[in-house]
């Protein structure tokens, strides 16, 4: 069994992360799910929610992911995403703003999103 996988995590518009890892945990709509070398090949659609990749080299990469499809097969990892940015791309203070601004007019899919990225910068 190899001992890393190879991950591309593109949104619509760009190539926001390709690398070697571990492991990668993303909120299916099935459920959260970790892959690792050698998992059973999967296809899933991607619930909104954060991605968590461990690199080979033992750093931890986080993207905020909204919607998308989840492929694994031959240790290659591809998550096609409508909407992904990297954890250190948000900036806090405008995704508070957006959250507050979603409650205030009772927008469910901006309130998720801007908690979806608002997770992703802290971790959780």
């Amino acid at each position: 069994m190899a001992a890393e996988l190879h991950v591309e995590l593109v949104a619509a518009d760009r190539s926001v992360w390709s690398g070697e890892a571990t492991l990668v945990v993303a909120r299916t709509t099935s459920g959260d799910i970790g892959v690792m070398p050698g998992h059973q090949p999967l296809l899933g659609v991607l619930e909104s929610g954060p991605v968590t990749i461990r690199t080979v080299g033992g750093n931890t990469v986080v993207a905020a992911v909204h919607g998308g499809f989840i492929s694994f097969a031959d240790n290659k990892l591809s998550l096609l995403a409508e909407i992904a940015e990297l954890a250190d791309e948000i900036d806090v203070e405008r995704a508070e703003r957006a959250l507050e601004r979603a409650k205030a007019e009772t927008d469910s899919v901006s309130e998720r999103r801007a908690d979806v990225r608002l997770r992703a910068v802290s971790g959780r």
